[in-house]
């Protein structure tokens, strides 16, 4: 029987992949759809999305971060709460425009 290896892919194609997200901790205190509010605030803080930018829709960030898309949505009125986010319906949800130091941070716990 034949052993089939498998090469390791070059590491230029591996640099080609953007870095995992920052995964969420399900055993946190902090219920998920404020973790993942707080890692969008901290994206949006970093200026990406840039200010009238749009954020990802619930489905891709229910895909991206492995919650439920419900979670996802939780996240997504937590952050117009917040005031960092608008949506409107039928386009999407866009960054707020707003000056620096002005609450984009996560809240602390």
């Amino acid at each position: 029987m034949a052993k089939h290896n498998h090469p390791e892919p070059p590491i230029h194609e591996l640099d080609a992949h953007k870095p995992p997200e920052p995964a969420l901790d399900p055993l946190s205190a902090t219920p998920l759809y404020t973790q993942l509010a707080d890692a969008i605030a901290r994206k949006i803080g970093s200026g990406k999305p840039a200010p009238d930018g749009p954020i990802p829709s619930e489905n891709h960030l229910a895909d991206e971060y492995g919650v439920a898309r419900l979670t996802a949505r939780r996240a997504a009125r937590e952050l117009r709460e917040r005031g960092l986010i608008v949506t409107v319906r039928g386009k999407g949800s866009f960054v707020v425009e707003r000056p620096s130091g002005s609450g984009n941070e996560p809240r602390q716990a």
